[in-house]
């Protein structure tokens, strides 16, 4: 069984607020299948750095603002 990737991300709603862009649409533009996006929006797969990029640069928005990784706890001391 594959473990979820940690790496959340805003792709859904990029896409809404980018006049409602279709998963198909978003693949097509990047050059990956539908299932793919729909594997990266739900958290089931990590994107390459390079289809990362593609995606920020589609949307126009720095990589940053699509993907989020959480920070990790420093054990205590």
């Amino acid at each position: 069984m594959v473990k979820p990737t940690r790496v959340t991300n805003e792709i859904r709603g990029l896409r809404f607020r980018h006049g409602e862009m279709t998963q198909a649409e978003l693949a097509s533009r990047l050059g990956v299948t539908r299932q793919t996006v729909i594997a990266i929006e739900q958290g089931r797969y990590s994107p390459s750095l390079e289809v990362a990029f593609q995606i920020a640069r589609v949307f126009g928005v720095p990589l940053d603002d699509v993907f989020h990784y959480p920070d990790i706890e420093e054990p205590a001391s």
